[in-house]
């Protein structure tokens, strides 16, 4: 698979983002915001740490405010390399020194500040013994649409991400099943995501007969066997932007049965897709797809939200759950992933990651949902 390396984000862009998350902030009523090394802060700044350790790294945004990223002194060289140093100012300190001190004179001592949820208790308690008058709320509960809302190169990352996502699959749906492992099968995938891009693997994942009741199974040393569905998800990072589809496969002839549930989840994946549009609420594409499901009788067996976020980690606000009432918003990316588990038999899932678009939504990932018959 060929394509062009994509532009990297630049100062400009980091900057933007910045300045995005802090007017969201002050939206939200906050003084500010915390932000621990992980995929906040790659985000809004494009530095990753080369170890996360106990000492302290942070980036302080706030109104009125330049960006600052603490840092310890030992990392600063490294920090000074990221995309978005341009954007920010350091501030390092050494080791003997209070880090949190450093911290609090960055920060209103009586203010609100919304924290990344990753942080360390040990770094929090920190700042709470240095500024015993602020308090903190959870990124992920204070702003969870910090992320959300994609901007045209992060939508070309994701569709390149998704498209060597399906050339994964056409090239797995050549492969001998019967006989193998699910563990081999498992190693192909993640073989064949690296081949086409991919620098991380998050999940393979492989559920041959029983144990694809389970949504969640990881791959073990079942023997693959004639008769077997196999649902296959598969996933992770391609130039830091997040791939995962899933497509169910039957090795030989499925019975009458097994083609009904395999229909019936296409046809419920098919309806989430068509509720997506802007305006309306996570929820709803929750409904539309688990109405299809009710309707024909396995309502009790789809046991998951029907999507989740995706960005620069594959699992990410929002959700498409029912009482999330968020409204869908143009340049919003997750999956629409509906299943059916019958326990001890078979299961079936379905799964495209979409974006919402003017007036609808596109999917970024193409490859056929019919079910689809390997050796």
């Amino acid at each position: 698979m060929t394509g062009t390396t994509p532009a990297p984000f630049t100062a400009a862009d980091y900057r933007a983002r910045m300045a995005r998350a802090v007017r969201s902030a002050a939206d939200a009523g906050l003084a500010g915001l915390l932000v621990a090394p992980g995929p906040d802060m790659v985000w809004l700044t494009g530095y990753t740490p080369t170890a996360v350790t106990e000492r302290l790294t942070v980036l302080v945004l706030a109104p009125g405010r330049d960006p600052v990223l603490v840092v310890p002194t030992l990392e600063a060289p490294d920090a000074e390399e990221a995309a978005g140093a341009a954007a920010l100012t350091l501030r390092d300190w050494t080791d003997g020194k209070d880090p949190y001190g450093v911290t609090a004179a960055l920060l209103d001592d009586r203010g609100r500040f919304g924290i990344s949820d990753n942080t360390w208790a040990m770094h929090l308690l920190g700042l709470q013994r240095a500024l015993p008058g602020t308090s903190y709320a959870s990124l992920t509960d204070a702003l969870p649409m910090l992320r959300a809302v994609k901007d045209s190169a992060e939508l070309e990352l994701l569709a390149a991400a998704g498209a060597a996502a399906d050339a994964t699959f056409e090239e797995i749906r050549k492969v001998t099943f019967a006989g193998r492992r699910e563990s081999d099968v498992g190693h192909d995938l993640a073989g064949l995501l690296r081949r086409f891009g991919h620098s991380q693997v998050d999940f393979t994942i492989v559920g041959s007969g029983p144990n694809g009741a389970n949504p969640h199974h990881e791959i073990g040393d079942r023997v693959i066997q004639r008769g077997d569905m196999v649902v296959l998800d598969f996933g992770g990072l391609k130039d830091g932007y997040g791939s995962d589809t899933t497509r169910t496969v039957h090795v030989g002839e499925p019975t009458e049965e097994e083609r009904r549930v395999h229909d019936v989840v296409r046809a419920a994946q098919e309806a989430g897709f068509r509720a997506v549009r802007p305006g309306v609420a996570c929820q709803e594409v929750d409904r539309a797809a688990r109405a299809v499901i009710a309707d024909a009788g396995y309502g009790e067996y789809f046991i998951h939200r029907t999507g989740h976020g995706i960005g620069v980690t594959t699992h990410e606000p929002p959700y498409m759950i029912e009482g999330e009432e968020q409204p869908l918003v143009p340049g919003m990316c997750f999956s629409v992933e509906p299943g059916v588990y019958l326990p001890g038999r078979f299961g079936v899932r379905i799964e495209d990651i979409v974006t919402v678009t003017e007036d609808g939504g596109r999917r970024l990932n193409n490859t056929t949902r019919e079910m689809v018959i390997v050796d």
